[in-house]
C-alpha cells in the first residue's frame, strides 16, 4: 500500500486522524504554528506539528493550517479569527500533550458543543426518509408514487412477470 510508506505512516490512517482531540471553534479561520527545527525548547512544538497537525487538518477542513519553520526565536501558535482579530499562544518548552490540552481549552469547541453537533448530524428529519421511526411508513404514502402492490394490484404493463414472460 503506497500510503503506508514514509516516516510514521500511522499518521495517515483514518483511525488515527479521527482520534484527534482538537476541533477548532467556528470563528477560527487560520491556524499557524511557528517553530524551529533545532533547539531544546522547540522540541514540543516539533512533536506537536509532526503528530497532531494532521489530526487538526482532518478535523477542521475549513481552517487553513500553516506551519512556519525557522523564522522565530520562540515557538508559538497564532489563530486568526473571522472578525480580523488574532490570538497568540506561547509554546515555549511545552511538550505536545500540554500544547494540545491548552489549545483544546483556549480555541477548541467544548464537549457539549461537539455532542450537540453530533446529535444534529444524526437527526432523521429528512422528508425523503421512510420506514420505521420516520414520518412515513412506506414510499407509497408520498403523492405521485405507485401505490403498494399489497393494497392495489399493479397494472399488467408494469409487472415484469407479464412483460418478460415467454409467449
Amino acid at each position: 500500500m503506497p500510503f503506508m510508506k514514509g516516516r510514521e505512516p500511522i499518521r495517515r490512517t483514518l483511525k488515527y486522524l479521527n482520534a484527534g482531540k482538537l476541533v477548532l471553534k467556528d470563528k477560527v479561520r487560520i491556524f499557524s504554528v511557528n517553530y524551529n527545527t533545532y533547539g531544546a525548547h522547540h522540541a514540543g512544538a516539533r512533536d506537536f506539528v509532526f503528530w497532531n497537525i494532521p489530526q487538526i487538518q482532518f478535523k477542521n477542513p475549513e481552517v487553513q493550517v500553516l506551519t512556519l519553520k525557522n523564522m522565530t526565536p520562540s515557538p508559538f501558535v497564532r489563530c486568526y479569527f473571522d472578525d480580523g482579530r488574532d490570538m497568540l499562544i506561547d509554546l515555549d518548552s511545552r511538550n505536545r500533550n500540554d500544547i494540545i490540552d491548552h489549545l483544546v481549552k483556549v480555541v477548541g469547541k467544548t464537549r457539549e458543543q461537539l455532542d450537540a453537533e453530533e446529535r444534529l448530524k444524526e437527526s432523521k428529519d429528512n422528508p425523503a426518509n421512510f420506514g420505521y421511526g420516520c414520518g412515513r411508513h412506506c414510499i407509497c404514502e408520498i403523492p405521485g408514487q405507485v401505490p403498494c402492490p399489497g393494497t392495489v394490484p399493479l397494472p399488467d404493463h408494469m409487472r415484469g412477470k407479464i412483460l418478460f414472460a415467454p409467449k
